[in-house]
């Protein structure tokens, strides 16, 4: 029986902020060692990779196309990839690992077109393999425990979500025209490399996702205003939502609300209370009970449910945040892969990270708020 496992990761090279937070994150409880890569097309920094990861010269491939070949065909090759790679090569790199029999982990968006996440969601069930979308928010501690109080009841049947993701750090590109004020934002203004929205697709797809997981509901249609500003993507979004179950809410999210750094927010109302979650406070669920003062709820405490307990990893009052939130995703992924390689029958319990279905309806929430906005915010279903 295995008890660790070996990754390979796809972009994410030394200098890349999301590739850095996977590999801390696998690395935190020891099961997944990083023993192959493609961190980089140009050579020099692939060598910097190999270098500082201290890997085997033969296991930092050229491409991912000869990564996912070579590491197939070798008894001790990688269990699974990583792809942290630029959001325009995710399907391609996404289908050849598949297609090579070596489960996926994705960094969201999982792709640019439905069909296409459609295509890999049928790659992967053929094949047996898992396949994870990395919607790291959904790894918080707190975010766990309010999924569990929702989907028990404690505030009774949804009927009202209101959720922000506001930021302002790209408050200058707002009619900079080509000029590029920040430079992170480069592909982000690049439909040819960051697909058809910014703003939606980069942050709204964490509101959708983060309520969908505390809520177990799923958006059925939107009425969207997505607001441009001079660039060729999206900056700023205002979204109405409908959910399946009947209920109503409002998604706001921005890249040029001064005075928010990264405010996401998300309020589920029910018809027994209330509970609130603060990404920037991100240990502490506010819980108010109809005719009742609010309580907090803090992480590590006694009082909290068996999932959060099990991902608990400091005392209560040391903050946690978002490396505590990416370990958390891939201590339940591993889990399920080490499952899978022994042969062992995975439970709901280990299914407990964002799957491709999710990955899935974050591309038809971008389409479909894109298509709504350009319809003068009519209500399109996804």
């Amino acid at each position: 029986m295995r008890t660790k496992l070996n990754y390979g990761l796809v972009g994410g090279g030394l200098d890349a902020f999301i590739g850095t937070v996977h590999r801390i994150g696998a690395d935190f409880d020891r099961i997944a060692k990083l023993t192959a890569g493609c961190f980089s097309s140009r050579e020099e920094k692939n060598r910097a990779c190999r270098e500082f990861y201290e890997l085997d010269e033969s296991r930092v491939y050229s491409s991912y196309e000869e990564m996912a070949e070579k590491e197939s065909r070798r008894e001790d090759g990688i269990d699974f990839v990583t792809i942290a790679a630029p959001n325009k090569i995710h399907y391609k790199v996404a289908k050849t690992f598949l297609e090579h029999g070596i489960h996926v982990y994705c960094e969201k968006p999982l792709c640019f077109e439905v069909a296409e996440a459609e295509e890999l969601k049928k790659i992967a069930e053929e094949k047996g393999l898992l396949f994870g979308v990395n919607y790291s928010y959904s790894g918080n501690n707190m975010v766990k425990e309010a999924r569990e109080l929702i989907l028990s009841g404690h505030i009774g049947e949804v009927i009202d979500v209101n959720a922000e993701y506001l930021q302002e750090w790209l408050i200058d590109d707002i009619g900079a025209g080509d000029q590029t004020m920040n430079k992170l934002s480069v592909w982000r203004k690049d439909p040819g490399v960051a697909g058809i929205s910014n703003c939606v697709g980069d942050i709204g797809t964490h509101i959708e996702n983060t309520v969908a997981y505390m809520t177990g509901l799923k958006v059925k249609r939107v009425a969207a205003k997505l607001d441009y500003f001079g660039q060729p993507l999206d900056l700023n979004a205002n979204i109405l939502v409908e959910f399946d179950n009947g209920a109503h809410g409002v998604f706001c999210s921005s890249q040029v609300c001064v005075g928010h750094m990264n405010g996401l927010v998300v309020r589920i109302f029910g018809t027994k209370g209330a509970i609130e979650w603060q990404q920037e406070n991100p240990n502490i669920l506010y819980v108010t009970l109809k005719g009742q003062a609010t309580q907090i709820y803090n992480r590590g405490m006694a009082y909290v449910s068996a999932r959060s307990a099990e991902l608990n990893r400091i005392p209560s009052g040391h903050p946690e945040g978002l490396f505590a939130a990416f370990a958390n995703m891939y201590k339940v992924w591993t889990g399920a892969v080490l499952k899978k390689v022994n042969g062992e029958e995975l439970s709901g319990y280990d299914y407990d990270f964002p799957s491709i279905d999710a990955g899935i309806e974050g591309v038809k929430f971008v389409h479909a708020c894109v298509e709504s906005s350009q319809k003068d915010a009519t209500w399109v279903e996804l």
